[in-house]
């Protein structure tokens, strides 16, 4: 029996890198094997990544020499960064640098960057429509991430962009599902006007990226971007309102407001949403859902994902 190509993923326990793990374990004939990154090896979810059948490794990605440990004999890694964890651009970029240069020196032969518009591109940072954030940024945790893609073109190494879409797992884990008003009725605010915007199951980023692999070199040095479907706020209020089985109304506000919301992010979330509206036709011409469909032929809609996760969205 051939050997498998070993893909190592990083943030194999999160929600792309898991997504990426599980596709390539549930594929009994997959020519890809699995070395999964993590910094807690005896977490649960790497105990359950180790039982399908994926080498469970340790390494930190503010570690170059971790990383390169983990990438030794390897094909292919999946590559991407956690700005929540830090919120940090700088951090995120600097982490990103280590990677292209990991990734050079073990002399892999297909690597997929999770990446994201630099914004700066269309919103220079002397334009005031939206803030600039921590003096050189307009949407941090896009920004920071366009700009190291530069790191992978550089390093000359066979690389795959790959730009995600927002979570529809976000209205599970992060508060921006529907929510009760004053008057009891349910809610759902996004400051999109009536432009449409890209979402997906985490899942099927994974499913994607492993799409990707199994194309190889035919998307080597391309941007693929990957959507589930393209959905205004009117759009998904309806879907929600069906799924639960009660009114959910789209209340759109301005990015001003959503930015005064006062949560953690806030002002990031605010411009990230805005530069989704003002720029729906980059956001939704780069994220093609019918070529995310190729890749990953079980891709879910919204209405399919919220039959399998609505009752998990909390509703306070």
């Amino acid at each position: 029996m051939p050997q498998k190509k070993i893909i190592v993923v990083f943030g194999a326990t999160g929600a792309q890198g898991g997504g990426v793990a599980r596709a390539i374990l549930n594929d009994n004939n997959s020519e890809f094997a699995v070395r999964a990154v993590t910094r807690d090896t005896k977490s649960d979810k790497a105990t359950d990544l180790a039982k399908m059948g994926a080498e469970v490794v340790a390494a930190d990605i503010d570690d170059k020499q971790s990383m390169k440990r983990a990438l030794e004999g390897a094909y292919g890694a999946y590559f991407v960064t956690f700005f929540w964890a830090h919120f940090s651009p700088e951090r995120e970029y600097e982490e990103a640098r280590n990677m292209a240069e990991a990734a050079k020196e073990a002399g892999l032969k297909h690597v997929i960057w999770s990446t994201l518009e630099d914004t700066r591109k269309w919103v220079p940072l002397d334009d005031d429509r939206m803030p600039t954030l921590q003096d050189k940024y307009k949407v941090p945790h896009l920004d920071a991430k366009g700009a190291a893609d530069q790191f992978f073109i550089d390093s000359g190494i066979p690389v795959t962009f790959l730009i995600a879409s927002f979570y529809w797992d976000n209205f599970i884990y992060f508060g921006s599902g529907p929510k009760k008003g004053a008057d009891g009725k349910l809610y759902l605010t996004l400051p999109l006007d009536d432009k449409k915007m890209a979402g997906i199951a985490s899942e099927d980023i994974g499913k994607c990226a492993y799409g990707i692999f199994k194309r190889g070199e035919e998307l080597i040095g391309k941007t693929i971007g990957v959507a589930g479907e393209q959905l205004t706020g009117q759009e998904m209020a309806a879907a929600l309102s069906k799924a639960l089985e009660q009114e959910v109304i789209y209340n759109n506000v301005t990015p001003e407001t959503y930015r005064g919301f006062g949560f953690p992010g806030a002002d990031e979330l605010g411009n990230m949403f805005q530069f989704y509206r003002d720029f729906d036709y980059v956001c939704n011409s780069v994220r093609n859902v019918a070529f995310s469909k190729e890749l990953n032929p079980e891709l879910k809609s919204f209405e399919k994902w919220l039959s399998e996760n609505a009752q998990r969205i909390p509703l306070d």
